[in-house]
Order: C-alpha cells, then structure tokens, then sequence
C-alpha cells in the first residue's frame, strides 16, 4: 500500500479521465469484505419488499422514499432507523431472502470472500426460533457459494445497547452444540459506545474464544482510544472494527502496527454517522503512514449511499493510490480475514493475476 497515484483527474491522451479508468479497475478488482452488517445490507429493493410484508412497520415501502429515510442527523439517529429495518426481519424466510440476496450484491462487486455480521439476539427476541433462525442462513450461504461463488462466513455480535442479557444469548448461540452454525468464525460487540464499556462483555468474549471464534469488537468509532484499548486488552480483539480515533494515541496506533491487528475501515459510514465530519479528516492516512494494516469495507452500505466498489474508490483518493496500490489494499483484507491459508492464497493470486493483466494492457 505504499505506492502513490500519479492521477491528477485530468484526461490522458485518449481523452478519457484516469479516475474513471481507475474506478473500472475496481470494479473488477477481486475482494474480501470483512466488516458488513446483515440487516445493514439490505438493499432498498430487499427492504420495500420486506416492508411490504409487514405493513405496520414505519419503513418506506417506496424504494426512492428510503433515501431520505436512511438521512441520518447522528449516530443515535442511525442506530434508530437500523432497529426499524430489523424488525422488519420476522421470519426465517425474511432471513433466507435477505441473505441471499446480500450475497448476489456482494457476487456483483466481485466479492470473493465475506465476514457478514450478524446479530442474532434482534432475531430471536422477536420470535424467530434459534435452529430456523440458524437454517435459514446456512441454506443462503451453501446457495450463494454454489450460485455465485462467493464464500460467506458469519461474526454473531452482540447489540451492545441490550444490555449482558443480550450478551448472554449470544454467547449462547455462539458456543451451544446443535445451534452454533457451521459458517460462523468470529464474535464481536456493535452497537453504541458511548455508555457501553467494552470491559463488561470480557466473560461472554472469554466463552467466543474458548469455543475458537475469533475476536472483532467494534471500538473507538464514536468513542476515545481508551475504547480500542479495553477491546485489545479485556476482549483480545483480532482486528478492530472502525477503530476511528486510534488516531489520536501515537502509542496505540505502533501497538496495532507492532501486532498486525487490523483496522476495519468503513469511510463513508463515518461521516453518515458523525463520527468523522468530512472525507478530508477521515485518519485513514494517519493509519497508513504508522503503518497499520487497513482494511477497506462498507458497513452498512445501502443506508449509506455505498457499497464496497465505492470505498475503495474513496479509499484510494484519500490515500493517492495507483492500481497497484488499489490492489495491496484489496489483498489486506485477505490477509486480515479468517479464512484458510489455501484460500487466502487463491484470492490473492487472482488479485495479483487481474492486477498484472490490468496493467498490461
């Protein structure tokens, strides 16, 4: 990721603007997603559909009415409108669509690889079974390996706004034979920050681990350091999700560098959330330049106006990136995921393969 663009946005000599070559590299770059929300993801197809079928719901069953819907005024703004998109999440068939259809999403950014994040405690407390709930989302998962050939893998999180009884039920469909799917890998904590210390979940996190889940805490997004902190030392967090004012402690960003514990970038978010005022401000370069492993992802993209194809492109402006550079970006988030070293290898050969044949052109 150390090399910079030449790309000043002006035309070359066949008239056509390097940025628009650039955003057609991403396009068919491949790449691993690694911080992406399940109800987040929901398109606004998905979403007026859903809405539709549960028509007491407040959500827009208009798919242009959901733009000003998903406008958000700060994160507790944002946190607010999510919860209404969950409770459009009712039944296992709710699940099974929306997974699938996350996956053909992802399949068109040429997405190889996906930790989607789920939240299994909002699905259970409003009446879906745990074995059904579990059922609907294996079945999207073997469905879109086989019909797209992009491999999902799930990180259960708990809503940190619920509370330990949440914490509880998740750790418990984490870890519990018979329930526990087959394509989970990690645990992490989502939700707010601000009046949810990371230090209280350090039991269920202790359970994850135990069971072999990895550790990926959301943590200094709306937050102080001292957050990411508490994730590394009471959660022994693997990678951070956000990790945003990391920023603001010299000693914590060598600690991340030291340690190759990745960051779980998502710029757009940040600024629909407030978390980050403006693209210009956004630390992402801080983080490159003490030489953290960064990673690009989108959160939860329709809500934001996004998806991943857009952050790296965002990602590369911030960063003044050539496509060689795009493409170190897109083999971090291979190296920082959970997947096995076999495939871990064979994304990033297929990254460097498209990268040389770009190039030669």
């Amino acid at each position: 990721m150390t090399e910079r663009s030449t790309d000043n946005g002006t035309a070359g000599t066949t008239g056509t603007p390097a940025r628009d070559d650039r955003a057609a590299f991403i396009a068919g770059l491949p790449k691993a997603e690694l911080h992406v929300h399940h109800v987040g993801s929901a398109s606004p197809r998905i979403v007026s559909e859903l809405a539709a079928r549960h028509p007491d719901s407040k959500v827009p069953t208009d798919p242009a009415a959901l733009a000003e819907y998903f406008t958000f005024t700060d994160f507790a703004h944002f946190i607010q409108v999510y919860l209404s998109v969950v409770d459009l999440v009712r039944t296992p068939e709710d699940v099974r669509l929306l997974t699938y259809e996350i996956a053909r999403d992802l399949s068109r950014q040429q997405v190889r690889y996906a930790e989607l994040t789920i939240t299994p405690f909002s699905s259970t407390r409003r009446g879906i079974p745990a074995r059904p709930f579990m059922d609907a989302i294996e079945d999207a998962r073997k469905s879109a390996e086989a019909d797209f050939g992009t491999l999902l893998r799930w990180c259960f999180d708990i809503p940190g706004e619920a509370g330990l009884e949440a914490a509880e039920e998740t750790a418990r469909l984490a870890t519990e034979d018979g329930i526990r799917p087959e394509g989970l890998v990690s645990f992490g904590l989502g939700g707010p920050e601000i009046g949810v210390p990371r230090p209280q979940f350090k039991p269920y996190f202790d359970r994850a681990i135990a069971a072999g889940l990895h550790s990926v805490p959301h943590a200094g997004e709306t937050t102080g350091p001292q957050t990411v902190w508490d994730a590394l030392t009471e959660l022994r967090a693997e990678r951070i999700g956000h990790g945003t004012s990391s920023a603001q402690d010299p000693r914590l960003l060598a600690h991340l560098a030291e340690h190759r514990i990745a960051l779980e970038v998502c710029p757009t978010s940040n600024i629909a959330t407030r978390a980050v005022r403006t693209l210009e401000e956004h630390p992402i370069r801080q983080f490159v330049d003490a030489g953290v492993l960064v990673t690009v992802n989108s959160d939860d993209p329709p809500m934001f106006g996004t998806d991943l194809n857009n952050e790296y492109a965002v990602a590369a402006r911030l960063l003044d990136l050539d496509e060689r550079g795009v493409a170190e970006l897109a083999k971090n988030a291979v190296e920082a995921s959970f997947l096995d070293p076999a495939g871990k290898a064979r994304i990033a050969a297929e990254i460097d393969t498209y990268t040389d044949a770009w190039l030669a052109r």
